[in-house]
């Protein structure tokens, strides 16, 4: 059976319920049998998200988005130095040209009439 995954809003709404019944005096694997989660993922959780509103969260989200982005790129600018090539190098697709074949078949007709 696949796990749910929930999304931060869902998560931040949970977490609330979970502080309303540990302030009642239940312990932390009643709590998180009731709200549906592992008693790992409500700590995670609660150290991720823990006092976060929902816009927050998604700056959140789109912040590490970014930040992975960015990080790709300063790694590709890296490999390309490191190379000695430039940046563009690794992004070009090389299309064939339409005569391609033709002067392929005339180049090697002259090497065998002319030799090397």
């Amino acid at each position: 059976m696949p796990q749910k995954r929930y999304r931060p809003e869902e998560i931040i709404a949970k977490l609330p319920e979970a502080e309303v019944l540990l302030g009642q005096g239940k312990k932390v694997p009643e709590i998180v049998k009731a709200i549906g989660i592992s008693e790992v993922s409500y700590y995670r959780r609660r150290k991720e998200y823990g006092g976060l509103s929902v816009s927050q969260a998604k700056r959140l989200k789109d912040l590490e988005r970014e930040n992975a982005r960015l990080r790709r790129a300063v790694s590709e600018r890296r490999a390309c130095k490191a190379l000695g090539q430039h940046r563009s190098s690794q992004r070009h697709r090389a299309h064939p040209r339409d005569d391609e074949d033709a002067l392929t078949a005339a180049i090697v007709a002259l090497a065998r009439r002319l030799g090397r």
